[in-house]
C-alpha cells in the first residue's frame, strides 16, 4: 500500500512548493512522475522547473519525449509511469487513479478552488476504503505545514 498525502494549498501556490518537493524526492533517491490535469499544464510546469531558480537543477522531461522513460521526474497528463516512479504527485486537478507499485503519493490541491476541494474530499474517501496511509497537511499562516489527519 502506497503512502498518500495530501497536500492543501492555501499560503503559497503549487509552483511554489512543488520544486522543493521534488529536489527532496531526488535526494531520496526517488524517481518521480508528476501528473498534471492537462496537458498544457505539464507545458507550464516544465517552464518553470527549467526557470524556478538559479543556483539549482532538476532534471526532468515531458511524456512526450522520446527518451521518458529514462527522466528521473518525467512530467505528464496521462495515469502511466513510463519512467519507473516510484513517487507520484498528483496536481492541477489531477485525481488518484491506480495507486500500486508506489511508496508515496503526493496530491496537492489549491484550498481556495471549491472543486479542488471537492475532488480531494472524494480521493481522500476512496484511499481510505482501499486501506491506504493517508495523511492530511495544511499550511498554516507563515507557510509551514501541519499535520492535521
Amino acid at each position: 500500500m502506497a503512502e498518500v498525502l495530501f497536500y492543501h494549498l492555501q499560503q503559497q501556490p503549487l509552483e511554489a512548493l512543488l520544486p522543493g518537493l521534488l529536489e527532496k524526492s531526488l535526494e531520496r533517491g526517488w524517481r518521480v512522475v508528476v501528473e498534471a490535469g492537462a496537458a498544457e499544464r505539464c507545458e507550464a510546469l516544465d517552464a518553470l522547473l527549467w526557470t524556478y531558480g538559479e543556483e539549482t537543477f532538476l532534471p526532468h522531461g515531458l511524456w512526450r519525449d522520446p527518451d521518458a522513460a529514462q527522466h528521473p521526474i518525467l512530467i505528464t497528463p496521462e495515469q502511466d509511469n513510463p519512467n519507473g516512479a516510484n513517487v507520484r504527485f498528483l496536481v492541477a486537478g489531477a485525481q488518484a487513479g491506480d495507486l500500486s507499485g508506489y511508496v508515496r503519493v503526493v496530491l496537492m490541491f489549491d484550498g481556495n478552488d471549491p472543486e479542488a476541494l471537492d475532488g480531494a474530499r472524494a480521493s481522500w474517501k476512496r484511499v481510505k476504503a482501499e486501506g491506504h496511509d493517508a495523511t492530511y497537511w495544511q499550511q498554516s499562516e507563515q507557510g509551514r505545514w501541519q499535520k492535521k489527519a
